[in-house]
């Protein structure tokens, strides 16, 4: 940290990563309390991406090799935005380093790396911040308030959902997000990963899980180039689908509520359709991420044929007010971010941790894994005595 600014290097300049430069320079915007941040550096193997980083952003150094960016005594902080089986090396390379690290999940691609990463952090006593974006929209905030303070009563049962349309055309590219060497656990990695964060965020550890799994698109077309998840590829050149295009699973919680959860990323017709639906013994709580600023409640004591009512959440609701004066006003996917971001400075300010951390990525990697051998054997499994915070289970 230089005066009033922290200095950050992004590695990996995909969609993620443009995404983490622009709330880093966002930051002073919405939390002026907190450092700016200076874009020390990007690291990208593509140099066109790296001159478009520069161009777009500023950054004042680009890089091929990232390991540079940990050589340079004004980085601080390190955004890890690489594909998935880059999350171990790189972050727990940065922490060794003493850089605060932010990873975007899953963290690796299996729980070991999640708790490498975990355990390299704790190590170096440095900061962590995990990319598990949708706990940080404000009616969620205010969903675990409710649920937290027990208006609702008990948690009973729960629905979560993420279906997406990305990998729904039969020529979608086969990107390194469907090679299990480089991409993991495909949906379940990409967007189960979101959702059982949000279980564990809402309702609680998970104790055992039961899940089937499924690859609907089982050849796709190799890319000529670089592109993102969405990319569609022509030519004969094609290639096997190595990891899961759907998932579904019940999930047991410590406090014995019961948990559908479902992630697909072929579901066509359904584009970002996340959400979640909590019942307690005496309301409810429910939330679309395409309706982002609006939380569905009943709550009382009235049980049997209670209304429902669609609060607009506005300031006093998680981190609103750094963003909107009142209420109904629409906030973003890309403002997600920049709660993210804040929390990772407003933890390397007070030596504290903040939003999701690497901890919680390994908890959460725990389930993951869980729910891949119950899928192989179809029985139900135990998640296992890793406890939320401790990297050590």
């Amino acid at each position: 940290m230089t005066g009033n600014s922290l200095g950050v290097a992004v590695i990996g300049y995909g969609w993620m990563g443009r995404l983490h430069a622009q709330a880093y320079l966002r930051l002073r915007h919405h939390y002026p309390h907190l450092p700016a941040a200076r874009l020390i550096g990007v690291a990208d193997p593509e140099p066109d991406r790296r001159a478009e980083a520069v161009r777009r952003f500023g950054f004042e150094r680009s890089v091929a090799d990232w390991r540079e960016l940990l050589d340079e005594p004004a980085v601080a902080a390190v955004s890890v935005t690489a594909p998935n089986h880059w999350h171990r090396e790189i972050a727990t390379a940065a922490a060794a380093a003493g850089r605060h690290v932010w990873v975007e999940k899953p963290v690796g691609l299996t729980a070991a790396d999640a708790l490498a990463v975990a355990r390299a952090v704790r190590d170096a006593g440095v900061q962590s911040c995990v990319g598990f974006n949708y706990r940080n929209a404000p009616a969620i905030q205010q969903a675990r308030e409710l649920i937290a303070g027990g208006s609702l009563g008990t948690v009973t049962h729960a629905r979560f959902r993420l279906f997406s349309d990305y990998a729904g055309h039969p020529q979608g590219a086969l990107s390194w997000r469907f090679e299990r060497a480089q991409g993991g656990t495909g949906v379940l990695g990409d967007l189960a990963s979101h959702g059982v964060d949000l279980v564990r965020y809402l309702v609680g550890d998970v104790d055992e899980v039961i899940a089937d799994t499924a690859v609907f698109i089982r050849r796709r077309p190799r890319p000529a180039g670089v592109g993102s998840h969405y990319a569609i590829a022509e030519g004969d050149q094609t290639g096997d689908v190595e990891n899961e295009d759907y998932v579904c699973s019940m999930l047991r919680t410590a406090t014995g509520a019961r948990v559908v959860l479902e992630a697909s990323r072929v579901a066509v017709g359904d584009q970002n359709n996340y959400g979640l639906e909590i019942h307690a013994t005496k309301g409810l709580v429910r939330w679309d991420f395409r309706r982002m600023g609006e939380l569905e409640v009943c709550a009382g004591d009235g049980y049997a044929s209670q209304p429902v009512t669609t609060v607009f959440v506005g300031p006093g609701h998680g981190d609103y007010a750094a963003f909107q004066p009142g209420a109904g006003l629409a906030m973003s996917y890309d403002d997600l971010k920049v709660i993210e971001a804040a929390a990772l400075f407003a933890s390397i300010a007070d030596g504290k941790p903040h939003g999701a951390t690497v901890e919680d990525a390994a908890a959460s990697a725990r389930v993951l894994e869980a729910m891949t051998q119950s899928a192989r054997t179809g029985r139900w499994t135990p998640v296992g005595s890793f406890p939320a915070g401790s990297p050590e289970g």
